[in-house]
């Protein structure tokens, strides 16, 4: 598991014994956001020795309403998250919704990660090993830890050694998500990096406005108990305004809390290792 961190953050100084983070917006809105953000949340790792991934997706393929945002071009998206890993000497990683996708996104960033709702199907983790890029796969609400191993095993057996598996609770159909703290240990018998999502844990999908609520106040509890149960790295989309994010916004994290949190986390993640 080291091998594929350290290989990863070989540009970045950071306390081998820390967490990673993988932190940034929910979708790509413009540029001059992506930079900023990119650049204060690399600012805040590399004090606190964090190693560190910017996030953004490209496109949101996967929206409760059709009105709701989608992007700004798929294009000009994976440009700026490609130019916001080299402007601040970073990986980026990005979300990709259809096996096609895989090679399209591989040329523009480090990480290629399937989403929760996509982890069993074959042919979008196929074509996600096959980039030879790390392949991090967000545990469907519907997927139990132990069954994770099957995802594992199809990016292993296509000849890609480079799995990480990310938690994000667990809905049963309603318009909240659980988070079952097994599962970081589970996950972890799969001798893959695990990662807590600390934000889309905490959704509140499904509601009738087609919008999907939040609750963010619980962001630093989530993170808390992942740190003490084991998780190698932490997720977390966070927004210089939630309320005015065209995504998701409804459980982001304020992009000035964050480096309080990351402060605490560092400090229990020394208390527990």
């Amino acid at each position: 598991m080291r091998k594929q961190t350290d290989q990863l953050f070989k540009e970045q100084q950071f306390d081998p014994n820390n967490f990673f983070l993988i932190a940034g917006p929910c979708v790509v809105e413009n540029e001059e956001m992506v930079f900023s953000i990119a650049e204060k949340v690399q600012r805040i790792c590399k004090n606190l020795g964090i190693p560190y991934i910017f996030k953004a997706s490209y496109r949101k393929a996967n929206r409760t309403s059709g009105n709701s945002f989608a992007g700004i071009g798929d294009e000009k998206a994976l440009q700026l998250i490609q130019q916001a890993g080299q402007r601040f000497n970073i990986p980026t990683t990005t979300d990709i919704h259809s096996a096609p996708e895989a090679s399209i996104a591989a040329n523009f960033v480090d990480v290629i990660q399937i989403p929760a709702f996509l982890c069993r199907q074959t042919d979008l983790l196929l074509a996600a090993a096959e980039t030879n890029k790390i392949v991090n796969v967000k545990k469907g609400q519907f997927v139990s830890g132990p069954a994770m191993h099957f995802a594992v095993d199809k990016i292993k057996q296509a000849g890609n050694q480079q799995v990480w598996l990310t938690e994000r609770g667990n809905s049963f159909g309603y318009q909240d998500i659980i988070v079952d703290y097994r599962n970081i240990s589970w996950m972890k018998e799969h001798k893959v990096p695990v990662i807590m999502d600390c934000t889309h844990s905490l959704q509140q999908p499904n509601q009738t406005s087609g919008i999907t609520g939040g609750n963010p106040l619980l962001i630093e509890t989530i993170a808390k108990a992942a740190i003490a149960t084991g998780a190698d790295g932490i997720f977390i989309e966070t927004h210089p305004n939630p309320s005015q994010a065209k995504s998701d916004g409804a459980n982001m994290l304020q992009l000035d809390l964050l480096e309080p949190l990351l402060e605490k986390l560092v400090r229990l993640r020394k208390a527990v290792i």
